[in-house]
């Protein structure tokens, strides 16, 4: 009996949740784009050509309608979203594309949601964590901590979401949320601000019929309350079809039809195309697309059109060739209808100055301070990446190799000169063994990051600045706490120094040496963001500087001598030798025990020196985007 007593009272919370997000007033915003074009560059050895992917494109779409952009493959409709949405920007484009009268600006990157056609989400974060996150970066700074979360509490009811809410969203290796689940957090994680605008892209992808129609009837849900919704689709049914507004149907870069989505049957037997059996109406509009006249009449201007030319340009059913069918629909629309929508673009819209202007606003609205963005990320990625950095095969990994060297060292001599030589030898495998381990770590850090990256700071969630600072230093405390348990296991049964400031300065030395190792894999993974290049170039580095690190080589040519000073293996051998044998005499293997201020100097200037080249590659990289 409590149990159903506790049910209900979590579906009236559920229910007045999702009536107090719905309600909530939201800028309306009308969209309009007027001879959309836009071209590509492609270039080849000796030339460059010109590919146009969208043909003067026209189109609006209201506060509270649906808007779904059709068409086959490579017909242009993620181009055009990506377009609206403001997600691509360049001189190649051409035409009109307004909001509330207004060209695009910073301000409108608040005001718009963007759901990708993949899930770009953390797979290691549940649920709740990944809104809450989305909702502590991306709401309003007047809104305290407490009225984020629980915006994001509230989503997580609207979408459906209270059963899965503690479940880990999963990837490849990882089991998690089901597709539906994993497309309704993405929607969330735009609509957790309340945007104006929601683009979506084949929103339905991967998913069953009964789980795609929820998706789109929460689509439509959204849109009722006074929001603009736009969305590519690929092959909807029947029932989703009926659930749109508007529709826009694309064939090679070219309009077919725009208008209300419950007319373009009509419209296209206006023109002589009727299907000639029971079909899907999305079934019809893509054969149309595609030039394919099955099971659909020829109208009787193509058919005389056909017979005029060559028999030749006929298939072998009789029909014309998808091509000829192609030319026929866009000569139709521009005809017809296109004029008379032209017109109706050139309305005065229901808004008043005041409103038209808040969209023109040059100035981003951040969510959260740069400090308050650091904190939120940093706790974002030791959550995130804990399960990597303490699985089971990293950790055996770790202390089998530390095991094996102890056992190969165990409590060797450092009195005699062969007993020194032979520590030299472990010592500098230390320095080659954390040199190597953290730069192959790091390398894919960004490039692995680069999908959530572009998506999150193409929606203005935080400054880079503040992504890079939290990303290399969360990663500091995970990484350290392995080679303290490695150092601990092979110190004492190697038989270094057994000395307090000793031990804790080989400590030392190591982070030393990890950090700065960390900081070139950062460097070439962010600067190349290619992993095959950026793994060969790691190997190539790392092999050089172990090389030139002192041991193998101690006489080096003059002309090439300089390769040492770079290589923080050479460094952070010189440290450890200096650690155990200052006390003991001046000089080791060939190098000098001194007070070891120049490895130290050399050492920090790689870890700034390295960081500081990984965040001018990510800004170029950000930069190259958005020009």
């Amino acid at each position: 009996m409590s149990r159903v007593i506790n049910n209900n009272a979590e579906d009236v919370e559920a229910r007045t949740c999702k009536m107090k997000f719905q309600t909530e007033p939201t800028l309306p915003i009308y969209l309009k784009f007027t001879d959309v074009t836009y071209k590509v560059i492609i270039k080849g050895m000796t030339s460059c050509e010109e590919r146009d992917i969208l043909n003067g494109i026209t189109g609006a779409v209201n506060p509270g309608e649906v808007l779904a952009l059709m068409g086959p493959s490579g017909s242009g409709k993620t181009t055009l979203l990506n377009l609206l949405g403001g997600r691509l920007i360049q001189s190649t484009v051409s035409g009109s594309i307004t909001y509330n009268d207004q060209h695009y600006s910073k301000f409108l990157k608040s005001r718009i949601g963007f759901v990708t056609q993949d899930d770009v989400l953390f797979p290691h974060l549940t649920v709740k964590e990944t809104l809450t996150y989305a909702a502590r970066l991306r709401l309003p700074k007047v809104l305290t901590r407490q009225q984020k979360e629980k915006r994001a509490v509230d989503v997580i009811y609207e979408l459906g979401l209270e059963r899965c809410q503690d479940t880990m969203i999963g990837g490849s290796f990882v089991r998690g949320v089901s597709g539906g689940e994993r497309k309704r957090v993405c929607i969330g994680n735009e609509i957790i601000i309340n945007p104006s605008l929601l683009f979506l892209d084949e929103p339905t992808s991967g998913l069953d019929s009964t789980t795609a129609l929820r998706t789109i009837q929460t689509l439509q849900d959204i849109a009722e309350v006074g929001k603009t919704v736009i969305t590519t689709i690929h092959q909807p049914s029947s029932r989703l079809f009926h659930k749109f507004d508007k529709l826009i149907l694309l064939g090679k870069g070219s309009l077919l039809y725009f208008g209300k989505a419950s007319e373009a049957i009509v419209y296209f037997s206006s023109i002589g195309c009727s299907p000639l059996i029971a079909m899907n109406p999305a079934e019809f509009l893509l054969d149309l697309a595609n030039g394919n006249l099955t099971d659909i009449s020829v109208p009787s201007e193509l058919e005389d059109k056909v017979q005029m030319e060559n028999s030749e340009t006929e298939t072998g059913n009789g029909k014309p060739p998808p091509a000829v069918v192609h030319e026929y629909l866009v000569e139709a629309y521009e005809s017809r209808v296109a004029d008379t929508e032209k017109k109706k673009l050139m309305a005065p819209l229901p808004l008043d100055e005041e409103l038209k202007s808040k969209v023109s606003s040059s100035k981003r609205q951040w969510g959260a301070s740069w400090w308050q963005q650091y904190c939120i990320l940093f706790c974002r990625g030791i959550k995130e990446r804990k399960h990597d950095y303490f699985s089971w095969l990293r950790i055996t990994q770790v202390l089998s190799t530390a095991i094996i060297l102890g056992l190969l060292w165990w409590q060797s001599d450092s009195k005699t000169i062969r007993g020194r030589q032979d520590q030299a030898g472990l010592l500098f495998f230390i320095a080659v063994f954390w040199g190597f381990f953290p730069v192959f770590t790091a390398i894919f850090t960004f490039p692995q990051e680069r999908a959530m990256l572009g998506k999150e700071r193409a929606a203005d969630m935080y400054r880079l600045s503040a992504y890079f600072l939290a990303r290399t230093t969360s990663d500091l405390p995970l990484d350290l706490i392995l080679p303290v348990l490695f150092l601990l296991v092979v110190y004492f049964m190697a038989g270094l120094k057994l000395s307090a400031s000793h031990f804790f300065l080989s400590m030392l030395t190591v982070f030393l040496c990890i950090v700065a190792a960390q900081g070139l894999g950062l460097a070439i993974g962010a600067t190349l963001m290619d992993l095959k290049r950026a793994t060969t170039l790691a190997s190539v580095t790392v092999m050089t500087f172990m090389l030139a690190g002192g041991y193998f080589v101690k006489k080096v040519p003059v002309f090439i001598s300089w390769i040492r000073y770079m290589s923080f293996n050479y460094h952070t051998y010189k440290l450890l030798l200096k650690v155990q044998y200052q006390d003991i005499m001046p000089t080791v293997n060939g190098i000098k025990t001194d007070s070891g201020l120049k490895e130290v100097g050399a050492l920090v200037a790689m870890i700034f020196g390295y960081r500081f080249l990984a965040y001018l590659s990510l800004r170029k990289m950000q930069l190259h985007c958005e020009a």
